[in-house]
């Protein structure tokens, strides 16, 4: 590389690294801390999931009455979504709003909170300095503007680093210094090693990261992935946004299939499923719909995955607490709604497909089946960038890279500080002062002397 534009670059790097490097350092931290925040949730959530089921093929309660239980447990808040499981011993779970979620004994009708607080509010807290640095109010669109930019100005880091590292000369002698770790270096020399040899590892991974999640922050970005693909980008941001289902106009005083009946009917057409999730777009009562409803996969509405690497969710969100595609109850059509429901079948790919199904909820019956597979290509792409965000694309094992290189990214932050903090605070060499030479005694004269 001509050595005038190295010097360039990397006065660029190191400017840019110190203007936004505390805003991806905590971006990274968090990002790391809520990699595995669904695995954690579910296993502090194990005893409160699961009842004993009072006698062999005992009864359970309908739907609607488990809706009227949760109801008079949280008069507050409506409603919002609810997931079924296989298993006579599995419990109905019941999303409130955009956030809480409680779990309903299916046979009694008892009402459980969820376990975990101190992991949720955790993982709360880790999600809002991710997305947002912890703004509230008036402050939160400032705090999503910052990260926003942080992640940009992050992915610039991470390019014009590759080109810095780039060895003038490719060999063994003067490649090993900056593809693995050196022993016994300290102060200058350690954290060059250190910020060359994570930067070139984890390069690759903080680049989809980054990328991503400038697609989740920025409908620029999003649109961008329709139109290279060649598909008309959607009018809602995000991968998951749908026109709604028009239900057929039923005759006066027809009255809904209950909420059992519609269940069933998805079912019947599911394979092996492991969840089955009704939106309720018009909660019994009142309120609008939200939230998201335990077994789902973690959106973009709202608490991870936006905006730096995770980890959405954010990764979750494009606006507001997880959930993606929230645009499909505003500005639709007016009048009967299709019951929308969310299927997740044991045997899927990818990981993250789910299906859709739209039901009359008149009459039951299936209006619109939406697979994965009946997706653009915009719309792929867009969907797999969303979930390589938080790694759970590739299930454990990429959610462990992404966290990994999330907090590799935290040493790169520290390494970069530390390296500039040595560019311009130079140490004083203190030089050891030699003590004078002793002088000898002068020689006594002899006054005798002749």
């Amino acid at each position: 590389m001509n050595p005038k534009l190295r010097s360039i670059l990397f006065w660029i790097h190191l400017i840019c690294g110190l203007i936004v490097g505390l805003v991806v350092g905590v971006m990274s931290f968090t990002g790391a801390a809520i990699a595995f925040e669904s695995q954690i949730i579910e296993w502090a959530d194990r005893d409160a999931r699961h009842v004993t089921p009072p006698a062999e093929g005992a009864p359970k309660l309908t739907l609607e009455e488990m809706l009227a239980k949760v109801k008079e447990a949280k008069p507050a808040v409506p409603p919002s979504g609810v997931t079924v499981y296989p298993g006579a011993e599995s419990v109905v779970s019941v999303a409130l709003g955009r956030g809480a979620t409680v779990y309903v004994n299916p046979y009694t009708g008892e009402v459980r909170e969820p376990g975990a607080q101190g992991w949720r509010s955790f993982f709360h807290t880790m999600e809002d300095l991710h997305r947002w640095l912890a703004a509230s109010g008036d402050n939160r669109a400032v705090g999503k503007a910052i990260t926003g930019v942080a992640n940009l100005a992050f992915l610039f880091l991470g390019l014009t680093g590759l080109f810095l590292w780039w060895p003038r000369k490719w060999n063994l002698r003067a490649m090993r210094p900056i593809l693995w770790f050196r022993r016994g270096l300290k102060g200058k020399a350690r954290d060059f090693n250190w910020h060359n040899v994570i930067g070139f590892w984890s390069l690759p991974v903080l680049v989809v990261l980054t990328t991503s999640g400038a697609v989740i922050s920025y409908k620029w970005a999003s649109n961008l992935v329709f139109t290279l693909t060649g598909n008309e980008p959607p009018a809602a941001q995000g991968p998951m946004a749908a026109a709604p289902v028009v239900v057929p106009t039923p005759a006066p005083g027809t009255q809904p299939q209950p909420l059992d009946a519609q269940f069933a009917a998805v079912m019947k057409q599911s394979n092996a499923w492991e969840t089955i999730t009704l939106r309720l777009a018009t909660p019994p009562g009142a309120g609008a719909p939200g939230g998201r409803p335990e077994g789902a996969p973690r959106g973009e509405g709202g608490q991870r995955g936006e905006g730096a690497p995770r980890g959405e969710g954010g990764p979750r969100g494009e606006g507001g607490p997880r959930g993606e595609g929230r645009a499909e109850g505003r500005g639709g059509p007016k009048g009967p709604q299709a019951s929308a429901f969310t299927v997740r079948e044991q045997e899927r790919w990818p990981l993250f497909a789910n299906n859709t199904v739209s039901l009359d909820p008149f009459t039951a019956q299936t209006l619109k089946t939406e697979t994965y597979a009946d997706f653009n290509s915009g719309r792929k792409v867009r969907t797999w960038l969303r979930f390589l965000h938080t790694g759970e694309a590739l299930g454990w094992v990429g959610q462990l890279i992404a966290a990994l290189a999330s907090f590799g990214a935290v040493f790169l932050v520290y390494t970069g500080y530390a390296l500039s903090w040595r560019r311009f605070v130079p140490r004083r060499k203190t030089q050891a002062v030699a003590p004078p030479a002793p002088v000898a005694p002068p020689a006594e004269t002899n006054i005798n002397a002749a």
